[in-house]
């Protein structure tokens, strides 16, 4: 759907032979593009590689959602990581949204996008009181957001089915394809360099230096790479995707809606996840298509019968959908680190590897990529929100896919019990 709906990607080539940079980056998604934007208007050279396309990762296959924040909240995180540490990464979190609506003004970028607020319904009273607690959290930071009860839900979703939850006025959503594209535009059109279909083989330490060898064969000489693939990470650097789950998530989408249906849904344009284990995330787009979210098999599909389960909860939330048609099914992986935080690691001089979305990876890799700009023109770690850590190997990576699937029917068990 992305695809068909998107603007049209700036053009690129594959790389054609030796090339020297300052700073190069692989992978051409949110986090490596806005690290060559922000490098790029600093006046550093850089260049992006790509194995595909522009977003053809994550980036160009999420559901739009701009979602505020990270996984944990306020008081986790100062505990998590002390007063100071902890007030910087609040402070990070609390713009990741923010810094997506300053690029999209800045650079004019064309894509369809919302500023309306995010909804976290509860789909339960255990959850709910949970929702409050969150809230509350935010309240002390200072945040725009506030609860919402059971009825105020149902009015700006459409559905009785929520028993509250809680509304967040920094988040919103756009269409994903088209903003990854757009960063790939600005940061062209700042001086940085795109290949795309250019796969890299190797990177190792060459003198004071790197050097990347792509499949092809062609010698990249860098003074420091910074690695941007998240869950498409697979043999960048030793172990580096092992330190990631990656999950499948996958995604329907229907016909446009008639407006007398339309506007009985999400009137006002909120994008919506739910506070399930697995969670519901939904929203329309800018066709006036409704779209829906959520995990599925880990493996790649077989047939549309592994989104059956979406377009069930669809109906059971939204009955008057029942005789919608569904056009768009699609699916993409996700990067969950163990800790549910975004990681840094740098494991030698000149060599930055960044992983670890959580499903959030509009707003905080867009805000990452500026984080490690500032660092890479800098030098000062302060610059960036959380400490480098050294690269883990999540322990008994290979039988992932038995306790992803373990995990996922744990917490289906957990959600029909709350």
């Amino acid at each position: 759907m992305w695809h068909d709906t998107a603007v049209a990607a700036p053009v690129t080539t594959a790389l054609d032979g030796p090339a020297d940079t300052d700073t190069l980056i692989i992978g051409a998604g949110y986090a490596g593009l806005s690290t060559a934007l922000h490098l790029a208007q600093a006046g550093s050279q850089c260049m992006v590689l790509d194995a595909r396309e522009i977003g053809f990762g994550g980036s160009g296959r999420n559901g739009g959602q701009l979602v505020p924040g990270l996984k944990k909240d306020p008081t986790e995180l100062l505990n998590a990581y002390g007063p100071a540490r902890g007030r910087q990464l609040i402070d990070f979190a609390d713009a990741t949204a923010r810094t997506v609506y300053s690029l999209i003004d800045q650079y004019q970028l064309n894509v369809p996008h919302t500023r309306s607020g995010w909804i976290q319904p509860a789909h339960s009273k255990v959850t709910l009181e949970l929702v409050k607690k969150r809230v509350a959290d935010w309240q002390r930071q200072g945040a725009p957001v506030r609860p919402l009860s059971r009825s105020e839900v149902g009015d700006l979703l459409g559905t009785d089915q929520y028993h509250g939850g809680w509304f967040d006025e920094r988040g919103g959503s756009l269409q994903p394809l088209s903003y990854v594209r757009e960063l790939a535009r600005a940061a062209i059109e700042e001086g940085a360099t795109v290949h795309t279909a250019t796969p890299v083989a190797s990177i190792r330490k060459k003198g004071s230096g790197w050097l990347a060898v792509t499949e092809k064969g062609d010698a990249v000489h860098a003074r420091r790479i910074v690695v941007c693939a998240n869950a498409y990470s697979d043999g960048i650097w030793k172990n580096l995707k092992e330190t990631v789950v990656d999950p499948n998530t996958y995604q329907v989408a229907t016909a446009p809606l008639p407006e007398e249906i339309a506007k009985t849904i999400l009137p006002q344009g909120q994008p919506v996840s739910d506070t399930r284990n697995l969670l519901l995330y939904f929203r329309k787009d800018h066709t006036g298509r409704f779209l829906m979210g959520g995990r599925g098999p880990f493996r790649e599909p077989r047939g549309r019968q592994d989104w059956d389960h979406l377009q069930k909860a669809i109906t059971l939330l939204y009955p008057q959908l029942k005789d919608i048609p569904f056009e768009y099914y699609w699916c993409g992986r996700v990067s969950v680190t163990q800790d549910y935080m975004p990681h840094l690691h740098q494991p030698e001089p000149g060599l930055i590897l960044n992983i670890g979305c959580q499903g959030r990876g509009i707003g905080l890799q867009t805000a990452m990529g500026k984080a490690l700009a500032a660092y890479l023109t800098s030098g000062d770690q302060a610059s960036l929100p959380i400490p480098f850590t050294p690269v883990r190997r999540l322990p008994f990576y290979g039988l992932r896919k038995l306790y992803v699937g373990a995990l996922i029917a744990w917490y289906r068990y957990l959600d029909s019990r709350t």
